[in-house]
């Protein structure tokens, strides 16, 4: 290990963090992360997207290694394209979970990311993808996303703000499931006790590394687990206000390549600021 790098680990999310609005990685990232890999690092995606929606996009970029999927719900190994460990949301509870919201605030739009593998992003009427690019299958009605075992349970209101939806999902939804927010317009069901943090640190000792060893770098609520269990997290330029609260550190935003910045200052590096 590098003597220039203190982390022997990089945790990274992916949507507002290491990938741009438009879902690349910009040359300058690639090369930090290559640099802190040449240096002795691992780098570990830790994302809330469900294995099944980051594959394409591992290909892209060449990772082959771990990656905590599905705000922790799940670790896949990229290279074999194998599910190593996974937790479903208990679908009654969920569905409870989701009345007692709705008699809160009123009618929900719901999505679930089913699990496994091969798992689909199924939306019920109403409900529109934050992300875009991201595949779903619209089914007739919500008892449909209860046929199979799932991960996680998305929400959407179609007036409230997602800080507020969060707020009174959190009390609403007690002990039956964890609430979290992911993205703007993501606010997530998951079970409980599951957090990027577990995921995190179910990875972390299958590398044989520690919370010591480790730099997370994120821009969300969800990112907040990861945060307090890292030695040092990095939050973006972009971030929300509450994990920029908990930072040890704020970089730039995932436009302007915030990880490489502080990659390259840890490696005693500086890299073209040019953009491909």
């Amino acid at each position: 290990m590098s003597a220039s790098l203190a982390y022997a680990l990089i945790a990274t999310d992916l949507d507002g963090t290491l990938l741009r609005g438009d879902d690349t990685v910009s040359d300058r990232s690639r090369r930090a992360l290559a640099a802190a890999g040449g240096a002795g690092a691992r780098h570990l995606v830790v994302t809330g997207r469900p294995a099944p929606r980051v594959r394409p996009l591992f290909d892209e970029l060449g990772y082959d290694g771990l990656a905590v999927c599905g705000q922790g719900a799940q670790l896949y190994d990229a290279g074999a394209h194998r599910m190593e460990w996974s937790v479903t949301l208990d679908r009654e509870l969920a569905e409870v979970a989701l009345g007692k919201i709705e008699a809160e605030v009123g009618q929900v739009h719901a999505a679930v990311d089913q699990d496994g593998v091969e798992g689909l992003t199924l939306i019920e009427p109403g409900y529109e993808m934050p992300h875009p690019t991201l595949p779903a299958v619209r089914v007739p009605g919500r008892d449909v996303l209860w046929e199979e075992p799932i991960s996680k349970v998305l929400l959407r209101h179609p007036t409230l703000a997602d800080d507020e939806l969060a707020a009174v999902a959190r009390g609403a939804a007690g002990t039956l499931a964890s609430v979290t927010m992911s993205g703007p317009g993501t606010v997530e069901l998951q079970p409980c006790g599951v957090t990027k943090a577990t995921g995190l640190a179910l990875a972390a000792e299958r590398l044989g590394l520690t919370a010591a060893d480790t730099i997370a770098f994120g821009d969300m609520p969800n990112d907040i687990p990861m945060f307090l269990w890292a030695a040092h997290g990095v939050a973006m330029a972009n971030a929300h206000g509450e994990l920029k609260a908990v930072a040890d550190e704020l970089t730039l935003s995932n436009e302007d390549d915030g990880i490489a910045v502080v990659l390259e200052r840890l490696l005693g590096t500086q890299a073209s600021r040019r953009r491909p």
